[in-house]
């Protein structure tokens, strides 16, 4: 039997199983891929609020990731909620240490789809100065590129750019907080350049929005560890239309 390539998920338990490590580990078996789990956070939420965030203790994140590493030749990684300074310190250190030539996901979750800030400043400070400059692909959305920016969004290609430039890495800005019918991501290499990837706004309620951006970067993970020959534009373009079907 050929061995499937393996995906490395971190981030947090969603109790609604819409996002987080639950959507993460459904699109890596939809795809054919082995799913692997560290998990930074337990939380009580369902797809309109987070009520309850339990961090794990460091000493179990960082057993958790060893473990994975021990046994499993991981191709990807793919991050989600990390919670806060401490906890993306650790990631970032197994991560140095560990996945030394898979690629790395990171959605960056710094911003709950109800206006929630999950990541407060000193956090923010560690992703970018500790797991960022690990990173081959970061998935923002609307709402997370004006932390980073320090406003909204105004031209999403030129911010896009400024984000890749900001971050020193390829940059998928997400549109799906955007208004209008048809929604519009821009992808921005790590040569500079820019890919706009339009797509129709679906007509999802609360329960199937909830988790996408966890899922789209899970998508794009999972396909690069099956062929990562692609292109990260090829790559995201497809990502993109299976995230809008159904499980």
């Amino acid at each position: 039997m050929e061995q499937r390539p393996v995906c490395l998920s971190i981030g947090g338990s969603d109790s609604c199983a819409g996002a987080g490590i639950q959507a993460d580990l459904r699109a890596f078996d939809r795809l054919g891929v082995t799913g692997c789990s560290a998990i930074t956070a337990l939380t009580a939420q369902n797809p309109r609020e987070i009520t309850r965030i339990e961090p794990v203790p460091l000493v179990q994140l960082d057993a958790e990731l060893h473990a994975v590493f021990d046994y499993f030749n991981v191709a990807t990684v793919k991050t989600g909620m990390l919670v806060d300074a401490e906890h993306i310190a650790v990631v970032a250190a197994v991560l140095g240490e560990r996945h030394t030539g898979g690629m790395l996901v990171v959605d960056p979750v710094m911003v709950a789809s109800s206006g929630r800030r999950l990541l407060d400043a000193a956090a923010v400070d560690t992703l970018h100065k500790a797991l960022l400059p690990m990173a081959d692909l970061v998935t923002p959305n609307l709402d997370e590129a004006a932390v980073w920016l320090g406003r909204p969004v105004d031209d999403p290609r030129e911010d896009c750019r400024r984000l890749a430039d900001m971050l020193t890495t390829a940059v998928l800005l997400k549109g799906g907080h955007g208004e209008g019918e048809v929604l519009r991501d821009v992808l921005c290499d790590k040569d500079g350049e820019l890919s706009c990837i339009e797509h129709p706004r679906l007509n999802w309620g609360e329960a199937q929005a909830h988790g996408s951006g966890c899922r789209l970067a899970a998508i794009i993970a999972a396909l690069t560890a099956r062929n990562p020959d692609q292109t990260l534009a090829d790559v995201v373009r497809q990502a993109v239309e299976l995230c809008g079907e159904p499980d």
